[in-house]
């Protein structure tokens, strides 16, 4: 008989397992717990939609309608489309459920995304992002909320060391007009100097010559008009007040006048959290207001604004994850002692002990095994706790071993537990005193 060849994955995904996994499953309940803060809902989209969605609201020049969306016909005809981004399908439900009488919305969502581009560090062809998105707030201080919520959350992972916030305005409607209409001229009459790429851009999306990585093109983008030159008194001081709300939040920003995005519906604050930890791919959150998005697909005049994340970039900038150890491992001596260890790891888990069977090998092979899982007792069930309704308890930083009722493995259990808490409070408690002691001598 033939070997069966087995299939391999899809180029550019994944099987996220082990550390990349707890990695990835710290940032995502960092992110739950933070959007809670800041009084986000937390929603679930569709995984495909309707092309139209995305073709209307990416629009259907760029990249990412024209080269990397994972679009099929269904077997009744509908063109449809794997998700490419999430403010898309969050917009149309906005429409499509008639959330309009909810706004101003503040709505948050995470899952995985589909793009067909070319897979390198950090980037897939099926991947996840966090995703947070005003909708349907007009002022400035919606752009602050929601940047504190960034940085808020990127100082929880551990990793807004050597990441910068750039910032930058698009201005209004008749700002971002009239600098479009002059970024057309300077780049015309550049036009035979610019990359292919650039050259097609001019006459479709010209803004995104700005940011193009084409070494031809660098000077001349370099020595394109700027936004500050156009911008009206209302863009002005809509920017202002963006600027002095996150002074006032204590978040640290740096202006770039470069950064845009090209859709016609964004408008005024535009930002990206940037790191040089990653690579050429620096960018680990970003985002910007869109008042015009949801007026793209058939829905009033709504002011928006959001930001996304990737889970598995943010995952690669954490440092080492703690695991939450193993609090119980239940070692069964013999085919009996098994279900008499199912009911026994069941009852510990009833009350909120995280516990495992360890029920094959050798027993100092098992033993070794708990002490890796990092277990602080293990529960140990032979012939003679058979029969006298008893377990051997032992205290796996003690040494400590006795015969004990399950009431009193419970207490005993307990106890352990608590002062391996107090452990952490007394040394979180040394850190703040000596926290304390070197403020003392700075002043």
């Amino acid at each position: 008989m033939a070997k069966i060849q087995t299939p391999q994955p899809v180029r550019g995904t994944q099987d996220i397992f082990g550390e990349d996994q707890e990695r990835f499953q710290h940032v995502v309940e960092t992110f739950e717990r933070v959007r809670r803060l800041y009084g986000f809902k937390g929603v679930q989209m569709p995984v495909f939609e309707p092309t139209a969605v995305f073709a209307r609201s990416l629009g259907e020049t760029t990249d990412v309608v024209s080269k990397e969306m994972y679009s099929f016909e269904d077997r009744g005809g509908d063109s449809l489309t794997l998700r490419p981004e999430f403010t898309a399908g969050i917009s149309r439900a906005f429409l499509t459920n008639g959330w309009q009488q909810h706004a101003p919305m503040k709505l948050s969502a995470h899952g995985p995304l589909f793009r067909y581009e070319r897979p390198q560090k950090g980037r897939y062809r099926q991947f996840h992002q966090l995703d947070a998105e005003i909708i349907g707030a007009g002022e400035a201080a919606a752009d602050v909320e929601l940047l504190c919520f960034a940085d808020q959350l990127l100082n929880e992972l551990g990793i807004s060391d050597g990441v910068t916030l750039q910032l930058n305005t698009l201005g209004d409607a008749e700002s971002r007009d009239a600098w479009r209409d002059a970024l057309v001229e300077h780049f015309r009459a550049h036009k035979a100097d610019l990359s292919k790429d650039s050259q097609d851009r001019l006459e479709r999306n010209p803004l995104r010559i700005l940011d193009s990585k084409e070494r031809q093109d660098r000077p001349i983008a370099d020595s394109a008009p700027e936004i500050d030159a156009y911008l009206s008194d209302e863009a002005k001081e809509f920017f202002a007040e963006v600027t002095e709300g996150l002074d006032a939040c204590g978040v640290a920003w740096t202006r770039n006048s470069r950064l845009v995005r090209g859709l016609d519906y964004y408008r005024h604050t535009a930002f990206e959290f940037v790191t040089d930890r990653l690579g050429a791919q620096g960018t680990v959150l970003a985002g910007g207001r869109y008042d015009g998005l949801i007026e793209s697909l058939g829905g009033p005049a709504t002011p928006a604004v959001g930001w996304a994340a990737g889970i598995e970039r943010l995952g690669m900038l954490l440092d080492q994850v703690e695991i939450d150890p193993l609090e119980l491992a239940v070692l069964p001596m013999g085919e009996e002692a098994t279900s008499k260890a199912l009911a026994v790891a069941n009852e510990l888990r009833n009350f909120d002990f995280s516990c495992e069977i360890f029920g094959s090998g050798k027993f100092k092979k098992r033993m070794a095994r708990s002490n890796q899982a990092g277990a602080m007792a293990v529960i140990i069930i032979g012939e003679d706790e058979l029969a006298s309704g008893k377990v051997q308890f032992k205290n796996l930083a003690t040494g400590e071993q006795s015969e004990l009722t399950m009431d009193e493995v419970i207490e005993e259990a307990r106890e352990i537990q608590l002062a391996s808490i107090f452990d952490d409070v007394n040394s979180n408690s040394e850190k703040l005193e000596s926290a304390v002691e070197a403020l003392g001598d700075l002043d």
